[in-house]
């Protein structure tokens, strides 16, 4: 029934106006991805980033959809709004009032919120700030400043241009996800990778115009990218289900409950989260040494830079410890067992309380080392093909990661309202036709 909706697609006024405001919205984006910051030297600051591959200057470029390398007022992207997010995950361990907020439904759902759009302004002042002070003190290949006019003025206007930019783009992801369809903040990550697709098939073109690629080549990388591609899908989507008993309970009259339900785990529970941190942190020494020449921060990033084994041993590492820092975070099995037990459900074979709790940490512990290698391989294997065969790979594992499941998301949505726009005209005859009779 869903594949044939599809055909109705923009028949449902609903979805069709969904649809609309989250494209409309999404085009703003782009349109002021090309609106520049005020006293920046464009021409060599594009020179500066072609030589910044490997650093956190281009992950940073690819997330803002390529804001960065032309500085546009939305330079800073949705990153500190992620940022700020991902910290008030972690200050919940820590804060109790911040894990009171999470037990108490939509209120406190509105009030983290707050909290995170207060850090994001923080994190965008701050990241300004340093933003203007080291473009101040950077330098083209050729030599040449790339501040014009370099001083406090230029600073606060960078600071206060920045963090609007990165409020404004705040704004519209939320817009997105209350008026649109899908989220909005992970459809915003989503349209500045895909921006970059029409360049990589450029690249691809002029290397095989040129014999720098064979075609023998390119069908190999279309079958691997095909292959990790479903890969992805089948692994975001796989859960690990363990089956729940409810007792049967009499109030007055009535029994309620005897049913059979499951509680789906997901392999992957940490999402995106770790390879990004993971690629933070290895790329920090290369970033540094763009700044300076210490010896040692030249040996260090000649270390870890994409393609070395030390990369290779340090990236899986972090992003193994992270798939089990952030799933411990997000997921509580005490007090999953406790709802459990509140609510008269109980596993066959286990004993409520704290046995139950045991179990389902045992088993998340083990889905959660299998969804880890599995996130480690993604992440890697695009860094593979582009140090060992050299090719135009346009997106790493974490922007493959994000790209596969916001599709993912987006379309689940989409089917969702296209169910109900059936519902609804089955609802709507029969009313039609009890009214008649």
């Amino acid at each position: 029934m869903i594949d044939n909706s599809y055909q109705n697609l923009f028949k449902l006024p609903e979805l069709k106006r969904k649809i609309f405001i989250t494209l409309a919205l999404l085009f703003v984006y782009r349109v002021g991805i090309h609106v520049p910051t005020p006293g920046i030297n464009s021409g060599e600051l594009a020179s500066f980033f072609a030589s910044a591959e490997g650093t956190l200057f281009s992950m940073f470029n690819m997330f803002s959809g390529g804001a960065l390398e032309r500085l546009s007022i939305f330079a800073l992207g949705i990153m500190p709004y992620i940022s700020a997010s991902i910290i008030l995950e972690l200050m919940t361990v820590v804060v109790p009032h911040l894990a009171q907020l999470k037990k108490e439904g939509d209120a406190g759902r509105k009030k983290k919120t707050q909290y995170t759009r207060y850090g994001t302004v923080v994190l965008s002042v701050i990241q300004g700030l340093g933003i203007s002070v080291g473009l101040e003190s950077m330098m083209s290949p050729a030599g040449v400043p790339i501040v014009d006019y370099p001083g406090w003025g230029f600073r606060l206007i960078t600071i206060i241009t920045l963090t609007a930019g990165t409020a404004f783009i705040m704004w519209l992801g939320e817009q997105i996800t209350e008026r649109g369809i899908g989220n909005g903040i992970s459809l915003i990550i989503f349209a500045g990778i895909v921006a970059s697709m029409p360049s990589a098939m450029g690249n691809t073109v002029r290397l095989m115009s040129t014999g720098e690629m064979s075609v023998f080549v390119l069908i190999i990388l279309l079958v691997l990218m095909v292959a990790v591609v479903a890969a992805i899908i089948f692994m975001e989507q796989a859960q690990r289900r363990i089956p729940v008993h409810y007792a049967k309970r009499v109030v007055g009259r009535k029994m309620y409950g005897g049913q059979t339900s499951h509680l789906p785990l997901k392999i992957n529970t940490a999402g995106v989260i770790p390879p990004i941190f993971a690629s933070s942190i290895i790329m920090f020494p290369t970033t540094l040494a763009q700044f300076t020449d210490l010896p040692i921060m030249q040996t260090l990033a000649s270390m870890f830079s994409p393609g070395t084994p030390w990369y290779y041993i340090l990236y899986v590492g972090f992003i193994i410890f992270f798939c089990f820092f952030y799933t411990a975070v997000q997921f509580n099995p005490e007090d999953v067992a406790e709802n459990m037990k509140k609510n008269g459900g109980y596993i066959p074979g286990i004993r409520p309380g704290k046995k139950t709790s045991e179990y389902i940490d045992r088993v998340l512990t083990r889905i959660t080392l299998g969804g880890a290698i599995y996130v480690s391989a993604v992440c890697v294997l695009p860094t593979v093909l582009m140090s060992k065969f050299d090719i135009p790979f346009y997106f790493g594992g974490t922007a493959l990661l994000i790209v596969v499941g916001v599709s993912i998301d987006t379309i689940s949505q989409i089917n969702s309202h296209l169910i109900t726009g059936n519902y609804d005209g089955f609802m709507g005859r029969s009313k039609r036709i009890k009214g008649r009779s």
